[in-house]
């Protein structure tokens, strides 16, 4: 059979569903799995013999909707869709119509809603690997948890290793920034953290981003701290892939980072300021010991994905103190 997965958008919800994607594609190794992202993240899945990348206009409209139909309608046996918005919907209405099996994630979007106005309860929420591995069982298709890295990827590998040289000392990757303020430290906090972790000796800062002005920045950053280098911007996928692979640990925030360090089998130390754990967001197989939080705020979460918005308008998730960040290093 050939499955279609929709999974649009961002590039750490496409990170998550690696792990569950390996298990159903070594599981299955007779069945054809596409992949349909808005993003060019086929380096993801590169490994994977019977899984097929491909990237849809970032802007699909109603007609692109229909085009999208009829290009795939004689293709595709059955639809995963983990997107599971209106759009989505529609284009699996009419795999439906077209006799094709259909199975969408629950997403619990309500439960998530209430949990940031009246609080979080004594009981997470599933994450988003367990969501995505119920809706692949409802589609005919048993996972497992076996994923634990992906394999080197050895050109990438050598590219890493030609531009950045042998591996000596520490190597410490920072990821500072994600799409919301309220998912970031303050900048000071972050730099201050740079500070401390340079003073040790044989240790080398990497500096990870994505977006012009954030690559401006982590490039200033990196002129003015010794043995600090920002890679943001200037390697491809599995390049980054690769070099995450060589680090000691990763510090970033609630964002795609904590993902993609997972993918590599490292060990990330993620910060979480407004969004919460509990909501089903940590990365696959990480400590939830290297989770750094808050705790004694009554507001939190007061988003799940992140916002540009506090009702305080104090911002006070984000003060968490470097000292904090450098003991759990």
């Amino acid at each position: 059979m050939t499955y279609l997965i929709i999974r649009l958008a961002t590039l750490g919800n496409v990170a998550m569903t690696v792990p569950v994607i390996a298990s159903v594609s070594r599981r299955y190794p007779n069945d054809r799995f596409i992949i349909a992202a808005k993003k060019p993240l086929g380096a993801m899945f590169a490994s994977m013999p019977n899984v097929e990348f491909r990237e849809v206009d970032n802007h699909i409209d109603w007609q692109g909707v229909i085009d999208l139909w009829r290009a795939w309608r004689n293709e595709i046996d059955a639809v995963i869709d983990l997107q599971n918005v209106l759009r989505t919907r529609v284009f699996g209405s009419l795999m439906h119509w077209s006799g094709k099996r259909v199975t969408r994630v629950r997403y619990g979007r309500l439960h998530k809603r209430m949990i940031t106005i009246f609080g979080i309860g004594k009981r997470s929420l599933p994450t988003e690997f367990q969501r995505y591995e119920e809706t692949f069982r409802r589609a005919g298709l048993e996972t497992d948890e076996d994923f634990t890295a992906l394999p080197v990827n050895k050109s990438a590998a050598a590219a890493v290793r030609k531009r950045f040289g042998k591996k000596s000392g520490r190597w410490i990757g920072l990821a500072p920034f994600a799409k919301s303020r309220s998912n970031m430290l303050p900048y000071r906090v972050t730099k201050e953290v740079i500070e401390r972790l340079i003073q040790a000796p044989q240790t080398e800062i990497f500096l990870f981003g994505a977006g012009e002005i954030e690559c401006e920045m982590l490039r200033q950053w990196s002129t003015v701290f010794p043995r600090t280098q920002s890679v943001a911007g200037s390697l491809k996928l599995e390049e980054e892939l690769e070099l995450m692979r060589q680090l000691d640990v990763m510090i970033c925030m609630d964002s795609a980072n904590q993902h993609l360090s997972s993918l590599v089998g490292l060990r990330a130390v993620s910060v979480w300021c407004a969004t919460h754990p509990m909501i089903g967001f940590a990365g696959w197989k990480q400590n939830p010991a290297d989770i750094i939080q808050r705790h004694d705020l009554q507001c939190r979460p007061c988003t799940c994905h992140g916002t540009n918005h506090c009702r305080y308008r104090n911002y006070a998730c984000r003060e968490i103190k470097a000292e904090t960040i450098i003991q759990q290093i």
